[in-house]
């Protein structure tokens, strides 16, 4: 079962900046300050628009396909709420719309096969479900995308809370594995604990973990809320699931991010803003 996991990060919870203006520019100053006292005196070069906008686009198409998933599985449970019960959910968009699939992973591993297949109608909240006569098997991207994520979830452990999994196409036909923590609370969003797996294209072979967040934040999106901060240690880039908790909220606001030597603004369209550099030591 696919739950709908709404963000990843970790966050300041918009209380503890008391006497913070509410227009940004005290948010970019306060945030500055933290920057400069962690970073001391190494410098980092600022990231170029052209990585940003990756970021940007794989941070909405994980919000498409967490959307995805989570609609194509109501959709299928409407008869019965166990009858994907145990069966992988993968999600693939074509020629921009998206085809969700239930299924099992043969023992061998060398076949996929489906039950169920959900298509993309008017909107991302809308699918059409197809019982599939007899067990289909898929030879091609389902597979792979069922053996990396067996492959990932192995490699991550065992949880103690609801998680999801979504795979999503990168360079040179491999595959990116993200897992992150599920909502389970309404207007309640769970921030950190997620990883980016590098899969090998069939899907066999783990080649690279990122581990975008640490611990696991509870966020609950008050009314008047107009912006969220969080610091991110890890690197000096934004990661894909920030843009996602972004586009997850409901009612989006912009989140601001800290890392070691920047301030970025994630907006609510997705997009990434470069705020501030710290200033350097000559």
């Amino acid at each position: 079962m696919h739950l709908p996991a709404k963000g990843v990060a970790y966050r300041m919870k918009q209380k503890r900046w008391n006497g913070m203006r509410r227009k940004f520019g005290a948010v970019t100053a306060a945030a500055v300050a933290v920057i400069v006292l962690r970073a001391g005196a190494q410098e980092a070069v600022p990231p170029t628009a052209e990585a940003l906008a990756a970021i940007s686009e794989r941070g909405q198409l994980l919000y498409e396909y967490d959307q995805a998933a989570w609609h194509a599985t109501d959709a299928v449970q409407m008869a019965n709420p166990k009858t994907v019960e145990g069966q992988h959910c993968i999600a693939r968009k074509v020629n921009g719309n998206w085809t969700v699939v239930f299924g099992k992973l043969h023992e061998e591993g060398s076949r996929f096969g489906i039950t169920y297949e959900a298509n993309e109608q008017a909107t991302l909240r809308d699918f059409a479900v197809r019982k599939e006569p007899e067990e289909r098997e898929d030879e091609g991207f389902f597979l792979y995308a069922a053996r990396a994520i067996e492959v990932a979830t192995k490699d991550f452990g065992v949880v103690k809370r609801p998680y999801n999994v979504a795979v999503l196409p990168a360079r040179a036909e491999q595959l990116y594995v993200y897992l992150y923590p599920a909502q389970t609370g309404a207007r309640v969003y769970p921030l950190g604990g997620d990883v980016r797996y590098l899969v090998d294209a069939d899907g066999t072979k783990l080649l690279e973990k990122r581990q975008m967040h640490k611990a696991i934040t509870e966020i609950a999106l008050r009314p008047g809320k107009s912006s969220g901060f969080h610091t991110h240690v890890l690197s000096d880039l934004v990661e894909d699931t920030d843009v996602f908790h972004v586009l997850t909220e409901d009612p989006p606001i912009p989140e601001f991010i800290a890392t070691p030597h920047f301030l970025y603004q994630v907006k609510t369209d997705g997009t990434i803003q470069l705020e501030k550099e710290k200033k350097r030591r000559k």
